[in-house]
């Protein structure tokens, strides 16, 4: 059996787990208040959706495409927003517990459920497909042109057709006794999708067939127990050009030439939610939720910003002159650039937001465990 644990360490997924203890524990964690902050600093929601959610991390990230953005929650809710104005296009309900996220992509929006479904619309709202994988869809599946790539928690990742959701490929490892239940997603550039696995690996796939072009190591596991020895790579991959790159929990962070996989440099860092990046840097909450800024050249650290130490933080996202960062008590931040200064904060419902800020023209969208979805426009 592949038991799971939560990356921020809240919950265990296991034969033997009780739940209702784990709930008790995690109750009697003390988050650290954050210092004062003006209030010329304080942003308020351009607009917010709610769909509802749920008290597990499910790490439901929503998609931006054109003007509309689409989200989901855990109880199966599937809505389109008009990303300008937060107005409703349309909401389903598709009878199922949603587990993956949303990818969207050659006029299709795909979901993937706990139950090891595959569900593609149409942007309109009306279902084109359902298509069976091997077991519960981990993260949000990836559509390029005709292919829908989906990972699973049994370590496979499986290509399907888009127009009719037959199996066309299938990528699989060895799954390992114990992994990190945490975010996670699928990279692309050109014909290459990259993934993050279990055991600090990072693999290049060709679309085509789902060939592995080469396959490279962020982290080496170590330890004396399973515990000790998860070194997962933790989020999506980042790509940039020629490059690509990943972090791990309990490891390292790392970039690898995008053609070859040869590693370009490694940094010592342990992170649980993931990593962003632009043109100049890669920016990570560590495993201690430090937001850091590293040289994408050399892995150097340009600047680090201690103030949200113990707020089990989400992945930043690059706004241009800002960063975005989500903490577990629903707040977002955002930081300067190329400082790391806090220059603003938000609220939104008090609940987590799991999974990295959604960038958008103007502005970013964050979802919340709870099922809000909120916009806030971002400095000029």
């Amino acid at each position: 059996m592949v038991r799971a644990v939560s990356a921020r360490l809240w919950w265990v997924s296991a034969g033997f787990a009780l739940l209702a203890a784990l709930a008790a524990c995690s109750s009697s964690i003390v988050i650290p208040d954050l210092p004062p902050i003006g209030k010329a600093a304080s942003r308020s929601a351009i607009w917010q959706v709610r769909l509802g959610g749920g008290r597990l991390a499910t790490f439901l990230e929503p998609a931006l495409q054109g003007g509309a953005l689409y989200a989901a929650s855990g109880g199966g809710v599937l809505v389109r927003i008009d990303a300008a104005t937060g107005r409703e296009v349309w909401r389903r309900d598709l009878g199922v517990p949603i587990s993956g996220g949303v990818g969207v992509g050659a006029g299709l929006v795909v979901v993937g459920t706990s139950t090891g479904l595959v569900i593609a619309l149409g942007e309109d709202g009306s279902e084109r497909w359902r298509a069976v994988v091997s077991s519960e869809v981990r993260g949000a599946p990836l559509v390029h042109d005709d292919l829908v790539a989906v990972r699973t928690v049994d370590a496979r990742i499986a290509g399907l057709d888009g127009r009719t959701g037959e199996r066309r490929w299938v990528f699989q490892r060895a799954a390992l006794p114990l992994i990190v239940r945490g975010y996670s997603a699928l990279g692309m550039s050109g014909p290459t999708l990259f993934a993050g696995l279990a055991g600090g690996r990072v693999v290049a796939l060709a679309a085509l067939n789902g060939n592995a072009r080469w396959e490279s190591s962020v982290a080496t596991p170590r330890g004396t127990n399973e515990i000790e020895r998860m070194s997962d790579v933790i989020g999506r991959p980042w790509v940039g050009r020629g490059d690509v790159c990943a972090v791990t929990y309990q490891g390292r962070a790392g970039c690898f030439s995008a053609e070859t996989g040869n590693a370009l440099w490694a940094r010592d860092i342990s992170s649980a939610s993931g990593l962003g990046g632009d043109a100049r840097f890669l920016f990570l909450t560590d495993d201690r939720s430090r937001v850091l800024a590293l040289d994408r050249g050399d892995g150097s650290v340009a600047w680090r910003q201690d103030a949200f130490a113990g707020r089990q933080m989400s992945a930043p996202t690059a706004l241009g002159q800002e960063i975005a960062v989500g903490d577990v008590r629903g707040y977002l931040h955002f930081l300067s650039r190329d400082e790391g200064q806090v220059v603003a904060r938000a609220e939104t419902d008090g609940d987590p937001i799991d999974v990295p800020p959604v960038n958008m023209p103007g502005g970013v969208v964050v979802q919340t465990r709870g099922g809000l979805i909120a916009a806030f426009a971002t400095a000029r």
